[in-house]
C-alpha cells in the first residue's frame, strides 16, 4: 500500500438512469490502469454491473466499489443505481464519500433524479462535481446545457475544463489558463474566459488569498493558496465544477481522473462526517478524527448477502487503523470480533489487504452480526456512536407474501431478512393481528426485482396480493371515559376501576401518558397495569382496527380494593375507559397522504391531471423539463394510487412515469371511514 490518507480521494457517482454513470465507471478503471478493457453494459460485461440480474437488465441496482491507483494517489470509486426505486443504495453510498459527481446526460438534460441528488449531495455536506457526459452525440448543444446548469443550480456552476473539436477532445482550463500550444478549438467560450471565471470564483471565499490577488494578480497566488482556496469553495458549495466527458470513448476521463487527484477533498479536507454520540435531544456532535494511530472508527454502508461467499460487510474508516487480527466491537456490543480477513473491493472480486487506514474503504466477511449502518470500533470510549440518519424516503408501496410452496415459510423468512440488511428501502413487515407478512419498497417495480433476486438467490418463490393501507386512528376532541371492572366467581375476585380522560395531540405527536391520581385513589403499582391496557387499544384500535396515534391519555381517580385488586383488572379497566372515552371524542381514521410526482410529456397533462383529480389529489404544480416534459407535483391519499403504474401506463403509452414519498396522515372523508368501520370486526376480547 503506498498511499496515505492525504492521497485518497473519496467519490460517488450518482445520476439519472441511463447517463452512462457505469460505463464512466468503466472508463475510469480502465483510464486508471485497474483494468486492461473497459466493460459493455450492454454485452453484461462490466466490473460494476456483475449481478446476473444487473447483466439481464442492463442497469445498476447496487452500489459498487473499485478503486484506481494514480502514483501515490488512490482514487475509491462508487457507482450507484440511477433509477429512483433503489434509491437506499445509492443515498447509502454517500455516507462514505467526501466528493459526489453528478453524471448529467448531455442529451436528456437535466432529470427529476439529478435534482433529487443535487440537493441529497448538499443535504449530507459534500463537494460536488457535474460530469457532463454523452458530450459526442450528434446534435448536442453543451453551451445550452451550461446554462441549463447554471439556472438550475446556481452560478456556482463553472466549466473547469472545455469540449473542443465537436466534442471530440477535452480542454483543461484550470492548470492551463493560456491553452495548450497544441491543444484543439474549444467548442464555445474561451479558455481564458473559462479559467478567468474560476479564479474570480475561488479567490472572493477568503480575504487573504482576495488580498494577495488585487495586489499582484494570479502571479501573487501560491499553489498552495490557490489550493486550499479551491477545496474551501468546494466544501462550502461555493464552486461546483463542470467536467466534459464521452465516456463510451473516452474523452475527458484521463482529465477527470486528474482533477480528481490535484483538486478534489482528500478525507482530512471533506466537510467533517456527521457523528453523534447519544440518542435524540442528548446526541452531541462528536468529531472523528482522520489519525491512524487513535481508536478505530468506522461506519458499515453497504451489506452484501452472497449465498456463495456469504454476508460482506462495506465500511469506511474515518478514524484509527483497522488490521488483520483487530479486535472490534459493533455498535454498543461487548462482545468483539476478531478481523480474520480484510479486503479491498473490485465490483464482485475481493483483494485481500493487511490494513485499511483513516478514509479508506475496505470489507469484511462472515460477520453476521454487523448490519447496515454499524459501528465499528475498538474501544469502549466509542460506545453509542453513530453517523447522522439518514432521511431515506419512505418505502409506501406494499405486497403481501406468502410462500408459493408450503414448509418455505422459515426459508421465506431468512431470505426477505437478508433482503432487508442490503437495501434500507426496503422493509419487511409481519401483522401479528393478520397473520400477514408485508414487503415495502419504493414502487412496484422495486418490489418486483427484489422477489425476482429472492427467487434466483435463494430459490423461495411467493404468491402475492395487495396488503390493507397502513390506515390510523385518532380523535378530535376532548373526552372522559370511565370503566368498572369487578368479576366474583367464588374465592378471591377482581377489582379494579379507573377513570381518565384524554385529548388529541398536534399530527405526529405519538402517545402520552400522565398520571394525575390524588390521595392514593389508585396504587402506583397498578399504574403500569392501566397504561398496559391503553396501548392494547392503541394497538390495535378502537374503531376500524388500526393502530390508534396523536392522543394524551390521563388517569385521574379511580378505586381499588385492598383484597379483589390485581393488575389483571387494571389492565381491562384501564382498556374499556379507554375505548369509552375514545367513543366520545370524534374518533378519526387517517389515511396516509403522498407526495406524488408525475413525469410525463407535455401533451399528455391534461389527462394526468384529469385522472389525478378523481382521485382525491390535489395538485401543487408544475415544473418544465428539457425535452418537451413535465413534472406533475400532487398530494394524494395512498389508497388512490396502489396501482397508479398500470394506469399511468395506458394513458400516456409507456411514456409516463411517477415516484411516491409519505407526506402526512390526514383524516379519511365520511363516507370512507364508514366503510372502514362497518366492515371492522373486533377480536372477541374487544366485544
Amino acid at each position: 500500500m503506498s498511499y496515505t490518507t492525504d492521497g485518497i480521494r473519496n467519490i460517488a457517482l450518482a445520476g439519472q438512469a441511463g447517463a452512462g454513470k457505469t460505463t464512466l465507471f468503466e472508463a475510469l478503471l480502465h483510464a486508471g490502469g485497474a483494468i486492461q478493457t473497459a466493460g459493455s453494459v450492454e454485452k453484461g460485461t462490466t466490473v460494476s454491473d456483475h449481478d446476473p440480474m444487473e447483466k439481464e437488465r442492463k442497469h445498476s441496482m447496487a452500489a459498487s466499489i473499485a478503486s484506481v491507483d494514480l502514483g501515490d494517489v488512490h482514487v475509491n470509486l462508487v457507482d450507484t443505481p440511477g433509477f429512483p426505486d433503489f434509491r437506499g443504495p445509492t443515498l447509502s453510498a454517500l455516507t462514505a464519500v467526501e466528493t459526489c459527481a453528478i453524471v448529467v446526460d448531455a442529451v436528456a438534460g437535466i432529470a427529476h433524479t439529478t435534482r433529487r441528488l443535487m440537493a441529497r449531495a448538499k443535504e449530507r455536506g459534500l463537494c460536488r462535481v457535474l460530469v457532463v457526459n454523452k458530450i459526442d452525440h450528434e446534435g448536442v448543444d453543451l453551451e445550452s446545457v451550461v446554462e441549463m446548469l447554471r439556472d438550475e443550480f446556481g452560478s456556482e456552476c463553472l466549466p473547469i475544463n472545455l469540449p473542443a473539436n465537436g466534442g471530440t477532445a477535452v480542454v483543461d482550463c484550470f492548470f492551463q489558463p493560456q491553452g495548450d500550444a497544441g491543444s484543439a478549438k474549444v467548442d464555445f467560450s474561451s479558455i481564458a474566459d473559462a479559467h478567468q471565471h474560476i479564479i474570480d470564483q475561488v479567490v472572493e471565499i477568503n480575504e487573504t488569498v482576495m488580498g494577495h490577488y488585487l495586489d499582484d494578480g494570479e502571479a501573487g497566488l501560491s499553489g498552495q493558496e490557490l489550493h486550499d482556496a479551491f477545496e474551501q469553495c468546494l466544501r462550502e458549495g461555493h464552486l461546483m465544477p463542470i467536467c466534459f466527458v464521452s465516456a463510451r470513448n473516452g474523452t475527458g476521463v484521463k482529465e477527470l481522473l486528474h482533477l480528481a487527484a490535484k483538486l478534489l477533498p482528500n478525507p482530512k479536507e471533506g466537510n467533517p462526517p456527521p457523528f453523534e454520540k447519544g440518542r435524540g435531544a442528548d446526541a452531541q456532535r462528536i468529531e472523528a478524527v482522520p489519525d491512524p494511530d487513535r481508536h478505530v472508527i468506522a461506519d458499515v454502508f453497504k451489506i452484501v448477502n452472497d449465498p456463495f461467499v456469504g454476508k460482506l460487510s462495506v465500511f469506511r474508516v474515518y478514524q484509527g487503523t483497522v488490521r488483520k487480527d483487530t479486535q472490534l466491537f459493533i455498535d454498543d456490543g461487548k462482545k468483539p470480533f476478531k478481523v480474520g480477513h480484510l479486503f479491498k473491493l473490485k465490483g464482485k472480486d475481493h483483494v485481500e489487504i493487511e490494513q485499511a487506514m483513516p478514509g479508506d474503504i475496505a470489507a469484511v466477511a462472515k460477520i453476521e452480526e454487523i448490519h447496515f449502518d454499524a459501528v465499528l470500533h475498538d474501544s469502549h470510549d466509542e460506545d453509542q456512536i453513530h453517523l447522522k440518519p439518514l432521511d431515506f424516503p419512505q418505502p409506501m408501496f406494499g405486497l403481501a407474501v406468502q410462500p408459493a410452496h408450503k414448509g418455505q415459510e422459515q426459508k421465506l423468512s431468512s431470505a426477505l431478512a437478508r433482503l432487508g440488511e442490503e437495501d434500507p428501502c426496503f422493509r419487511v413487515e409481519h401483522n401479528k393481528e393478520l397473520n400477514e407478512t408485508i414487503i415495502r419498497g419504493l414502487s412496484d417495480l422495486h418490489l418486483k426485482l427484489m422477489l425476482d433476486r429472492m427467487k434466483e438467490r435463494y430459490g423461495v418463490e411467493v404468491t402475492t396480493r395487495p396488503p390493507r393501507i397502513a390506515y390510523r386512528e385518532t380523535v378530535g376532541a376532548k373526552a372522559e371515559g370511565h370503566h368498572r371492572h369487578k368479576k366474583q366467581t367464588g374465592g378471591a375476585g377482581q377489582f379494579g376501576e379507573v377513570f381518565l380522560r384524554i385529548e388529541p395531540l398536534p399530527r405526529g405527536g405519538g402517545f402520552e401518558f400522565a398520571d394525575e391520581i390524588k390521595g392514593g385513589t389508585i396504587p402506583g403499582q397498578f399504574l403500569p397495569a392501566i397504561e398496559k391496557g391503553v396501548r392494547q387499544v392503541l394497538e390495535h384500535g378502537a374503531i376500524a382496527g388500526y393502530q390508534l396515534q396523536d392522543v394524551k391519555v390521563t388517569v385521574y381517580d379511580g378505586k381499588y380494593h385492598a383484597v379483589d385488586s390485581k393488575e389483571v383488572a387494571f389492565i381491562s379497566a384501564g382498556k374499556k375507559a379507554f375505548l369509552d372515552a375514545i367513543a366520545k371524542a370524534r374518533p378519526q381514521v387517517l389515511e396516509p397522504i403522498v407526495n406524488l410526482d408525475v413525469t410525463v410529456p407535455n401533451a399528455h397533462m391534461g389527462d394526468v391531471t384529469g385522472g389525478l383529480a378523481g382521485k382525491r389529489a390535489r395538485i401543487n404544480g408544475t415544473d418544465s423539463l428539457r425535452g418537451g416534459e413535465i413534472i406533475i407535483k400532487a398530494q394524494v391519499p395512498l389508497a388512490e394510487v396502489t396501482d397508479y403504474q398500470t394506469e399511468l401506463k395506458a394513458m400516456t403509452g409507456g411514456q409516463g412515469r411517477y415516484a411516491i414519498e409519505f407526506s402526512h396522515y390526514e383524516p379519511v372523508p365520511p363516507q370512507v371511514q364508514k366503510q372502514l368501520t362497518e366492515a371492522y370486526k373486533p377480536r372477541p376480547d374487544e366485544d
